[in-house]
């Protein structure tokens, strides 16, 4: 049995519990001061202050009497695509919006295109490159979407790079089946046929290799309407992929009402969302996986987080790296923007980006907080307390990132 006792912490600071917290609770957090923090191979042991108890023969971790915290969970990434998108910011500079770019072949499609001529072995290469960036920021587990292949093959091709990465990179990688992110070109006079091949083709062997857990659609102006949305997610689950929903980032055409209904466990972005829609991820019980870095680049409104806390729907941030509209993979970017534009408070950003995205992908029993028997996921941050990493924008505070108690 390998011991790591990770000691001398000035600042322990974490949510609690198995599941979302929502309302008031998302803000309450265990501090602890002097505290202490012993893994046996990889799984939380012992959590406590003072001196160290049942830590004879373990490797010592010096937190240097710094701030501590659980690893980052970031809960939505496009992480596999070929090619980046860089040409598109003179586009923005001079007035064109999302949508136009898009129409005027841009945006999913062009990255679509690069990513079915990448091979696997360069899609990997691509990602583990970012997965390692992502891990020097404090993120210790990551969910990945498909949805740049668009065809059969390349869907598949994509959930089978995160599957290979999963096993091979210290990060965890929990995958998503997003073949419904973009009607593809070769289907632009032919929408209803495409929605049956992401429901009838795709999908079947999506669940034969059991590489997804969970099934996400843009549903949007331009995109999928809310009833070819609907049948997709109900298409999911009854091969297994519990479904997510992009809704509400650029018109309010009802996914977040949806999402509500259909009892999604996560609705992403947001941006727009209305009191109604609000109202009905509280009654779904949906988890709002909000995306500030995105508004950031986009130039968009905030989402509405303070009114989403208010109404007791629990909130996870996360990044939405992604070769177009959110290149950011860095975690304390997003932790700087929900205090600085959300206006949520630090305590309820540690919950957002932790055990709440850790819900959002079905995680929270194993990571997003540190407790007892949750997996050995730290960052030792170059900090001395909480309000300080929310605090300073621009700098990489995270010291030391420790995932199933080894440093990495």
């Amino acid at each position: 049995m390998k011991k790591v006792l990770v000691s001398n912490i000035g600042m322990l600071a974490t949510p609690k519990g198995n599941a979302a917290r929502c309302g008031e609770e998302q803000g309450k957090i265990e501090i602890l001061k002097n505290a202490w923090v012993l893994i046996e191979d990889g799984v939380i042991a012992a959590v406590g202050t003072g001196s160290p108890e049942g830590a004879d023969g373990a490797e010592v971790i010096d937190a240097e009497g710094k701030l501590v915290t659980p690893g980052l969970v970031d809960a939505h990434t496009h992480l596999i695509f070929g090619g980046w998108r860089q040409n598109e910011l003179g586009l923005k500079l001079h007035g064109a919006t999302y949508l136009e770019i898009q129409n005027a072949g841009g945006g999913i499609q062009s990255t679509t295109n690069a990513t079915r001529s990448a091979s696997k072995e360069e899609l990997r290469a691509k990602a583990e490159k970012a997965l390692d960036e992502m891990m020097g920021f404090g993120t210790t587990t990551v969910e990945a979407k498909s949805g740049y292949g668009l065809a059969t093959e390349h869907e598949l091709k994509a959930l089978q790079v995160i599957r290979d990465l999963d096993d091979r990179h210290p990060m965890d990688l929990i995958a998503t089946f997003m073949g419904a992110h973009l009607v593809p070109a070769e289907y632009k006079n032919d929408r209803e046929a495409y929605v049956r091949l992401v429901c009838e083709e795709m999908m079947p062997a999506v669940r034969e290799q059991g590489i997804a857990k969970f099934c996400d659609v843009f549903c949007e102006a331009d995109t999928f309407t809310v009833e070819e949305s609907r049948r997709i997610l109900e298409a999911g689950l009854k091969y297994g992929l519990r479904p997510k929903i992009h809704a509400d980032e650029i018109e309010a055409i009802g996914g977040s009402r949806l999402a509500g209904e259909i009892g999604a466990i996560s609705a992403e972005h947001l941006i727009v969302c209305p009191p109604e829609g609000i109202d009905a991820l509280a009654k779904g019980g949906v988890i709002a996986c909000l995306l500030p870095a995105t508004s950031f680049n986009l130039g968009a409104v905030f989402a509405p987080a303070r009114d989403m806390v208010k109404a007791g729907v629990p909130v996870a941030m996360a990044t939405d790296f992604n070769p177009g509209s959110c290149p950011c993979l860095n975690m304390q970017f997003v932790i700087n923007l929900g205090c600085l534009k959300y206006k949520l408070t630090p305590e309820e950003v540690l919950t957002a980006v932790t055990l709440n995205g850790a819900a959002a992908i079905g995680m929270a029993d194993r990571v997003g907080s540190v407790e007892t028997g949750k997996q050995g996921d730290l960052v030792i941050w170059d900090a001395p307390d909480l309000d300080y990493i929310c605090y300073r924008v621009g700098s990489n505070l995270a010291g030391t990132v420790i995932k199933k108690g080894a440093v990495v």
